[in-house]
This record gives C-alpha cells, sequence and structure tokens, in this order.
C-alpha cells in the first residue's frame, strides 16, 4: 500500500460528527469542476498531514496523507479537482480514493466551488 494514498479514514470527522452521510451526499461533488479550500479553513501541518478547522461551523477534520494536503492547499490554483489531482502526482489508479476524500471535504464545507 502506498504510504501517500488516502486510508478510508483520510478525512476523518471529529468526534462531534457521528451521523453517517446519505449515499447521495458525495454526488454533489463533482471533480470536473473548479474547487478551493474554503475560506473560512484553516489547514495546520502535521507529522500525519493536517488538521483542517472550519471556523464557520467549527468541523474539524484530519487529512492523513501529505499528498492530500498538497491536493487541498492547490485546488485554486487548477481548473478542476481531476487536473490538482494530475499535477499532484496522484497515480491513476489512487484518484476515486482521492475523489471520495474530497467528496466528503466537500459536504463538510472544508472545500467549496470556485466561481
Amino acid at each position: 500500500m502506498d504510504p501517500t494514498a488516502p486510508a478510508a479514514d483520510a478525512v476523518a470527522p471529529a468526534a462531534s460528527d457521528t451521523v453517517a452521510p446519505a449515499a447521495s451526499d458525495t454526488a454533489v461533488f463533482d471533480p470536473a469542476r473548479p474547487w478551493r479550500r474554503a475560506r473560512s479553513v484553516a489547514l495546520r501541518p502535521e507529522p500525519f498531514g493536517a488538521l483542517v478547522y472550519h471556523f464557520g461551523n467549527r468541523k474539524l477534520s484530519f487529512l492523513k496523507s501529505k499528498t492530500l494536503v498538497a491536493v487541498v492547499e492547490t485546488l485554486a490554483d487548477h481548473p478542476s479537482a481531476e487536473a490538482t489531482l494530475v499535477a499532484c502526482g496522484v497515480p491513476e489508479v489512487q484518484r476515486p480514493a482521492y475523489v471520495t476524500a474530497l467528496a466528503d471535504l466537500a459536504r463538510s464545507q472544508m472545500i467549496e466551488v470556485r466561481a
């Protein structure tokens, strides 16, 4: 297993987030659209990846992959989330896991569509 690939818990919700998402929640994320880190979100680098905190809704998440941190940090530099994954060197076979992690971040309002 590649240590840079996001694990199933790459985006771990804070302890207060106990409600499981509906299956349709991840359908909101479209990797072909332009995304960015939400303006009210801060990333704090950690040895395992980063802590992500949303000052508006007070959600805390953990990014357990340094590659995923790089993807989130550079989303605004690319025309789409797909292009960001390519630019960050995410192997094609690992991209579905990264898309799932980004969908979780979108559902948590940690990333947002860029106009």
